[in-house]
């Protein structure tokens, strides 16, 4: 009876710290903004400058605003990539070299853990709903101007 009130005791404790890890993984981070201009289109989107808010991205949002986005920025410049996890939105993502030209546009689709990389070293990645860059007439080759 002794061990079943240990063992007992033990899954109530990591019972107890699971739920906490997840409530605290879900609380929001703040992100400063950015005004971006794409092809002559002003846009102000949220940017995740710090380690935390790059590591957290979109993660637990269930929606995006028609023109909402995100803005990553990477120091140094690398061959970057991105996935999926805790992300319920479907976004595409256009990767950034450090003039601004966009080297990449690739699909993400929720809960995926794949990573998706750039093709070349970059600056920037841009996360939108899937299919703005399209519907934007947004391309490779495009350039992005940044204000920060």
């Amino acid at each position: 009876m002794k061990i079943l009130s240990v063992i007992r005791n033990l899954l109530l404790v990591s019972t107890v710290a699971l739920v906490a890890c997840q409530s605290s993984a879900q609380e929001p981070v703040e992100f400063a903004q950015a005004s971006i201009v794409i092809n002559d289109k002003p846009l102000t989107v949220e940017f995740a400058n710090t380690q935390e808010q790059r590591a957290r991205g979109m993660m637990y949002r269930k929606s995006l605003c028609d023109d909402c986005g995100m803005l990553f920025y990477f120091s140094p410049p690398r061959q970057a990539s991105m996935w999926m996890k805790n992300t319920y939105v479907a976004l595409d993502v256009a990767f950034i070299d450090r003039n601004g030209v966009i080297t990449d546009i690739k699909p993400l689709m929720p809960h995926d853990l794949t990573s998706v990389g750039a093709s070349k070293v970059v600056t920037y990645a841009l996360e939108m709903n899937q299919g703005w860059f399209a519907a934007n007439n947004v391309h490779v080759g495009d350039q992005i101007s940044v204000n920060l």
